[in-house]
């Protein structure tokens, strides 16, 4: 991965002081849509009985701190883009964070049908590994709890990962 510290100092300080508390680690991706992004940062995310049927509101969390919505000219949603997920409210964001599968510009600032809505904040990309994110992109997904049918997690899915892709931990390294 690349971080962009120069175009979006505060979120990427966001991410690196979480990973140097390693509140990655052992964390899956609760969020994955084929051709969109791959989703992870929800500290419960963790697997806790068998997989799927892990915690109901997995995907709900995140850290306990926020930060502001940040964007640079720059920064865009190409394929491998990694981005800062949040809710309604730009100044959201904390914890959870997407890898495009494929270049989604209508999640930039400027590209968003609705008046209001500032888009994403992108602070790094794929660099080597993007096979990877494709890989984890393709796991079969349903929007159930227990991945068995009955019980819906959410409207609107399937984006639930019927497989387990997690993260064992993230390492940073400085290349000058």
């Amino acid at each position: 991965l690349e971080l962009f510290m120069n175009w979006a100092p505060i979120t990427v300080t966001n991410f690196v002081d979480l990973v140097n508390q390693s509140f990655y680690d052992e964390i899956f991706f609760h969020r994955i849509i084929d051709d969109f992004v791959i989703q992870s940062g929800d500290p419960t995310c963790k697997e806790i009985i068998a997989y799927p049927g892990t915690n109901p509101t997995c995907g709900d969390n995140g850290s306990d701190d926020t930060i502001p919505f940040e964007t640079n000219e720059n920064l865009t949603h190409i394929n491998g883009a990694i981005g800062m997920a949040r809710g309604a409210d730009p100044d959201s964001a904390s914890s959870q964070f997407y890898i495009c599968d494929t270049p989604q510009h209508g999640l930039d600032n400027g590209n968003r049908t609705l008046e209001d809505d500032p888009g994403y904040a992108v602070f790094g990309v794929v660099r080597e590994g993007l096979d990877l994110v494709q890989l984890a992109a393709g796991v079969p997904t349903t929007n159930d709890v227990d991945g068995d049918g009955p019980t819906p997690r959410a409207s609107g899915g399937p984006d639930r990962p019927i497989y387990e892709v997690h993260i064992n931990s993230i390492t940073l390294r400085e290349y000058y």
